[in-house]
C-alpha cells in the first residue's frame, strides 16, 4: 500500500485494499476484519499533531501522511491545493525548512547545504520532468564510512546528513510522468477529498459564526494530543524501568515510579473521558452548520472541474475559502434567526457570490455550461439526479448490437428511435416506446411545437420533473435542450444563474490587493486595453505597458520591479507569447507574494494572454481572472453596449445639439452592433465568414454620429453615417462581397428616416424598436430587460427554422462540454468501467468492416487524363483503410490493456476516454483524417 498504491484515489484504493484482503481470506492468511492504513501503522499521538499541524483530518489525508512519513523512497505529492504543502510546511517548520524551485539561481546550493545540516527541503515543481542533477538525491545513493555518510552531487562530494528529508510537491491536477521518475519517488495523491474538505469549511463557518466554540474544539483537539503524548512516554518510562530493573518489587525506585505512573494515567485517563464528552458535545452543535460545509464542498469541486474545459480555469483553494469567508459575514445575520433560517442564508448568499465571482472569468459559451454543472452538483447532493438517467441525457445511451425494427411513423428517424428505445432501459421511463407508438399524433404535436420544452407531456409523462423531461427532449427535439436547461436552472437555483452579472472592473479592482495579479483572458476581437486606461485615469492612477514578445522580458522585469516601489500599474500584454518568460513571471508574482509587507499599497499587476496550458498554474490560481468577450444573446450584449465608453459617459450621452435624433440613432446603432454579433451563431446562415467585431468599431461609430449630427443639424447625413460604418468601421473587416452587400442591408434597417417614427419596428414581432429618448441610461437598460432571454431568429432577419442548426449545435457543445468535467468511474452504469468498455470495443470489433482492396480499385478505376476523381477515389481509400487500421489496433490493445497484458499508455488512455463518451475523435486525430465532430460518426 505505502509502496504502490499512494497515486490512487481513496475509491481505488479501498478497492485494493478489498482485493487483497479477500485474497488473504481465501488462502486463509491471518488478517483483520477490516484493513485501515493509519490504524496499523499510525501513531495515534502523531496523527493528532498532524491535525493541528494543518492536515486535514480525513481518513485519506491520514493515510497519505503515513505514506510520506514510511516511505523508503522521497515522496512526490501531486498537491493542486496546496494541502501537502502547507502541511509539510508546518510540520517542518521547527527543523527550519527551506523551499527550491528549478529555476532559482541558486538552487543547487541550497540542496547542497541542507544535504550537510540535514535541513527538511522542499521542491516545488510543476513540471513533468526533473532535473538529472539531483538524481543521487532521488536515488539516496550515499556511501558509508564508519560513522560518516557521504554522496556525490554533480563534481562534489559531500557530507550527507541523516537528519535530510526531501519532499517534491507539484500543483498539476494529472501530470503523466515517465517510468524513469515514478520508479525512484513515492507519488502520492494530495487532492482534496470531499470529507476533508468539509471538514475545513466546517470549522471555519463554525469559527465565524460562534468563535467560542471553535477555539474550545481547537484547544481540546491540542490538549488531547498532548495528554497522548505525556501518556506514550509514561508507558516509555514504565518499559524502561522494567527492563533496566532486576527485581521490580525489591526496587523501591521502580515501584514508586510504577505507582506516580499509574496515578497520573489515572489522571490522564479522566482528563480524556471528560475531554471525549465535552468534544461530543461541541461536535454536536456544529454539526447544525454542516449544511453549509456539504453544500460549499460541492460547489469547489464543481469548479475544480472547469480546468478540464479551459486550462485557463484554475482556481485555489485560498482564493474558494476566502470567498466563503467573506460570504458568511456580509450575508444578512440578525440575532434572533434561527440556526436553520441562518445557514439558507449562508448556503443562498455564498452560491450566489461564487456564481458572480467564476462567471467574471468564464468565456461567454461555458457560463451557462457552469450554471447546469452546479445545478446538477447540488441535486446530486440531495439525491435528486438518477446518475443513469444523467448518464443518458449526455451520451444518449450506449448502441451496441442490438434491433430496435422500424420507427412508429416516417418523421420518427432511425436515431430518434433508437434513442427512444434506450430510454425505455431505465427505470422511470419503462415502456416509453410503447407509448410513444401509441400517442403518436401527441408526440407529433409535441415535435412540432416552436417552444416544446414549454409543452406538457403526453400521458403519464406529464408528472416527470425538469430533469427527466430533459431526457424526452433529447430524443424528440435536441436542438431546444439549452431553453429546457435554463429552465432546470431557473426552477432549481433561480432565475439569476441562468443571465449571468455584467462585467464591472470596478468590482474587480476592489476585490484585488497588490500582491494578486489581474488577468484578462482574451478571446479573438478582445481588447481591454483602452477600458483598462480610463479606468486608471478616473483612479488618479498611472498605467504602463509592455507587450511581450521576444526579448521584452528584461523591460517588463524592470516595470514590475520600479511599479512596486512607486505605486504604480503595470499591463503586460499578451503573456502566450512568451511562453518562455513564464517561468520568471512566476517568480516575480511569488517574490511580490513573499514580500507583501515591501509592496507599495497602490501597485497593481495587470495581464492579459490567451488561453494556454504554459501559463503558470500558481499564477492563475492567486490571480483575478475575468474575460472581456461580447456577451452572449442580443439582450447580454445591448446591457454592455449601453455600458462602454462613451455612450455611459452622461456628458457625452445628454449634449449633442439634436437630442431627439442622436438618441434614437445611438440605440439603433447599439442594436445593429447586437445584431451582427448573434448572426455569427448561425455559420453561414449568418455570414459567409465568420467576422471578429470589436468593442472599438462600436466606439468609433457612435463619436461620428455625435460629430456629424452636430456639424449637420439641418439634417441627418445618413448617406455619410452609412459609408463610415457599414463600408469603414464595421465593413472594414468584411471581405466577402456578399457579406459587405448583407451588412450594408442589415444597416439600412437602423440607420433610417424611419426609425424616428413612433411606429417603426425593428422586426416583425414588434417587440424592438428605438424607445423614445431619455437622458437616465437605466431608462434603456430597463427596456432591454423587457426583452426574451431566447430572441426569436426574426429579429436576425431568419427563418424561425434557421435556429434548429444553431440550437442542435450548442446543445452538441453543451453536452460535450459537461462530459469533460465527469469522471469515467462517476456511476450512472449496472457494470464496472473495465467491463462497460471491454464491451463497447468488441462490439466495434465484431462488426467492423474489412479494409477495401486497393488492387482492384486500381484495376477499376486506373489513373487517366480523363477521369482524374480516380486519382482522388483511390486517395481516400488508402487514407480510409489507414483510419481503419488504427482504429481496430487500438480497440484490439485497449482490450488488452483492461486485461493487463500490455501498458495503458496515454493515448491508449485517451481513447478510452473518448470510447466512453461514444466517440472515436482522438483515433482519427492522431491519424489526420478529417471527419465531422458528432459521436459515432467515423465508426458508422
Amino acid at each position: 500500500m505505502i509502496a504502490y498504491a499512494g497515486a490512487f484515489t481513496t475509491v481505488f484504493r479501498d478497492e485494493l485494499a478489498k482485493d487483497w484482503w479477500g485474497k488473504c481470506v481465501e488462502y486463509k492468511i491471518p488478517c483483520s476484519e477490516k484493513f485501515s492504513l493509519n490504524g496499523i501503522m499510525g501513531d495515534p499521538v502523531k496523527l493528532q499533531m498532524w491535525k493541528t499541524q494543518n492536515l486535514p483530518s480525513d481518513s485519506f489525508s491520514l493515510d497519505n501522511a503515513i505514506i510520506v512519513t514510511k516511505s523508503r523512497r522521497w515522496p512526490l505529492c501531486i498537491d493542486p491545493q496546496t494541502q501537502a504543502n502547507r502541511w509539510i510546511k508546518s510540520m517542518e517548520r521547527e527543523n527550519n525548512v527551506d523551499v527550491i524551485k528549478f529555476n532559482d539561481p541558486n538552487y543547487m546550493r541550497r540542496l547542497e547545504n541542507a544535504l550537510e545540516f540535514g535541513v527538511p527541503l522542499i521542491l516545488e515543481h510543476d513540471q513533468t520532468e526533473i532535473e538529472p542533477a539531483i538524481n543521487p538525491v532521488l536515488l539516496k545513493q550515499f556511501i558509508k564510512k564508519g560513522s560518516m555518510c557521504t554522496i556525490r552531487l554533480g563534481d562534489k562530494t559531500l557530507n550527507y546528513s541523516m537528519n535530510f528529508r526531501f519532499y517534491i510537491t507539484t500543483k498539476q491536477r494529472n501530470p503523466h510522468y515517465l517510468p524513469e521518475l515514478t520508479t525512484k519517488v513515492t507519488l502520492i495523491n494530495f487532492m482534496i477529498t470531499f470529507e476533508g474538505l468539509k471538514d475545513q469549511l466546517l470549522a471555519e463557518v463554525v469559527a465565524l459564526e460562534r468563535r467560542e466554540l471553535q477555539q474550545k474544539k481547537e484547544d481540546l483537539v491540542k490538549e488531547r494530543a498532548l495528554m497522548e503524548a505525556e501518556q506514550a512516554k509514561l508507558e516509555d518510562r514504565i518499559l524502561n524501568e522494567i527492563s533496566r530493573s532486576t527485581n521490580i518489587l525489591q526496587d523501591e525506585s521502580a515501584v514508586k515510579v510504577l505507582q506516580d505512573s499509574k496515578a497520573l494515567s489515572k489522571t490522564i485517563t479522566a482528563k480524556q473521558e471528560v475531554a471525549k464528552k465535552t468534544e461530543a458535545e461541541i461536535d454536536e452543535a456544529r454539526e447544525q452548520y454542516l449544511p453549509v460545509a456539504e453544500k460549499s464542498s460541492k460547489i469547489f469541486f464543481c469548479i475544480t472541474d472547469l480546468a478540464n474545459i479551459d486550462p485557463m480555469y484554475q482556481y485555489s483553494l485560498v482564493f474558494f475559502v476566502t470567498q466563503f469567508q467573506q460570504s458568511i459575514d456580509n450575508s444578512r445575520k440578525d440575532e434572533d434567526t434561527p440556526i436553520e433560517q441562518r445557514t439558507l442564508d449562508i448556503n443562498n448568499f455564498f452560491t450566489y457570490s461564487i456564481y458572480s465571482n467564476i462567471c467574471r472569468s468564464l468565456f461567454e459559451k461555458d457560463k451557462l455550461l457552469f450554471s447546469f454543472l452546479l445545478t446538477v452538483r447540488l441535486e446530486e447532493l440531495q439525491n435528486n439526479i438518477n446518475p443513469e438517467e444523467f448518464r443518458f441525457l449526455l451520451t444518449g445511451g450506449i448502441a451496441l448490437d442490438e434491433k430496435y425494427g422500424t420507427p412508429p411513423a416516417s418523421w420518427v428517424t432511425d436515431k430518434m428511435w433508437g434513442e427512444i428505445c434506450r430510454l425505455s432501459k431505465l427505470g422511470n421511463f419503462e415502456g416509453f416506446n410503447k407509448d410513444f407508438t401509441e400517442r403518436i399524433g401527441e408526440f407529433k404535436m409535441l415535435y412540432d411545437s416552436p417552444r416544446p420544452h414549454e409543452e406538457k407531456l403526453p400521458g403519464k409523462w406529464a408528472e416527470m420533473d425538469s430533469m427527466q423531461k430533459m431526457l424526452i427532449l433529447r430524443t424528440i427535439r435536441p436542438d431546444k435542450l439549452i431553453p429546457a436547461a435554463q429552465a432546470f436552472i431557473s426552477e432549481k437555483l433561480g432565475k439569476e444563474f441562468v443571465e449571468a452579472p455584467r462585467f464591472d472592473l470596478e468590482a474587480v479592482y476592489k476585490d484585488s490587493t497588490s500582491v494578486t495579479p489581474l488577468i484578462f483572458v482574451l478571446s479573438p476581437g478582445a481588447d481591454p486595453f483602452e477600458n483598462l486606461k480610463k479606468f486608471a485615469t478616473g483612479l488618479g492612477k498611472t498605467l504602463r505597458f509592455e507587450s511581450l514578445g521576444q526579448g521584452r522580458g528584461e523591460k517588463a522585469k524592470q516595470l514590475i520591479n520600479n511599479a512596486k516601489d512607486d505605486g504604480t500599474w503595470v499591463l503586460l500584454q499578451n503573456c502566450h507569447l512568451a511562453t518562455s518568460w513564464m517561468p520568471e513571471l512566476e517568480k516575480l508574482c511569488e517574490d511580490i507574494l513573499a514580500n507583501s509587507r515591501k509592496i507599495n499599497r497602490d501597485f497593481r499587476l495587470w495581464l492579459t494572454s490567451y488561453p494556454s496550458d504554459k501559463f503558470p498554474v500558481s499564477v492563475l490560481q492567486n490571480g483575478v481572472k475575468m474575460t472581456n468577450e461580447a456577451p452572449k444573446g442580443l439582450k447580454n450584449n445591448l446591457r454592455k453596449s449601453l455600458n462602454i465608453n462613451p455612450i455611459n459617459d452622461p456628458e457625452f450621452f445628454n449634449t449633442c445639439k439634436k437630442d431627439f435624433e442622436f438618441k434614437k440613432l445611438i440605440f439603433g446603432l447599439i442594436f445593429f452592433n447586437a445584431v451582427i454579433q448573434e448572426r455569427r451563431k448561425y455559420g453561414p446562415l449568418g455570414w459567409n465568414i465568420p467576422y471578429e467585431f470589436t468593442e472599438s468599431d462600436l466606439r468609433i461609430s457612435v463619436r461620428q454620429l455625435e460629430m456629424f449630427i452636430d456639424q449637420y443639424p439641418a439634417k441627418v447625413p445618413f448617406e455619410a453615417l452609412r459609408y463610415l460604418t457599414g463600408e469603414c468601421n464595421f465593413g472594414g473587416r468584411v471581405t466577402d462581397d456578399k457579406d459587405r452587400r448583407l451588412i450594408l442591408t442589415l444597416l439600412d434597417d437602423y440607420y433610417t428616416e424611419a426609425i424616428f417614427d413612433k411606429d417603426y419596428k425593428f422586426s416583425p414581432s414588434g417587440i424592438y424598436y428605438s424607445p423614445e429618448p431619455s437622458s437616465e441610461l437605466r431608462d434603456y437598460e430597463a427596456y432591454v430587460d423587457t426583452f426574451p432571454l431566447n430572441p426569436a431568429p426574426e429579429v436576425y432577419g431568419f427563418h424561425d427554422n434557421a435556429d434548429i442548426t444553431k440550437d442542435i449545435g450548442e446543445t452538441n457543445l453543451l453536452l460535450t462540454s459537461v462530459m469533460l468535467t465527469q469522471s469515467a468511474a462517476s456511476g450512472g452504469m449496472e457494470k464496472t468501467f473495465e467491463e462497460t468498455m471491454n464491451e463497447i470495443a468488441a462490439s466495434i470489433l465484431s462488426d467492423f468492416p474489412q479494409p477495401f482492396d486497393m488492387q482492384k480499385a486500381e484495376e477499376k478505376y486506373p489513373v487517366c487524363y480523363e477521369e482524374s476523381m480516380n486519382t482522388v477515389l483511390t486517395q481516400e481509400l488508402n487514407r480510409f483503410n489507414i483510419l481503419l487500421d488504427a482504429i481496430s489496433t487500438s480497440l484490439a490493445d485497449l482490450q488488452k490493456a483492461l486485461k493487463g497484458e500490455v501498458l495503458l499508455s496515454q493515448e491508449l488512455e485517451e481513447c478510452m476516454n473518448s470510447l466512453f463518451d461514444l466517440s472515436l475523435i482522438h483515433i482519427c486525430r492522431c491519424r489526420r483524417y478529417a471527419v465531422c465532430r458528432s459521436r459515432w460518426s467515423p465508426y458508422h
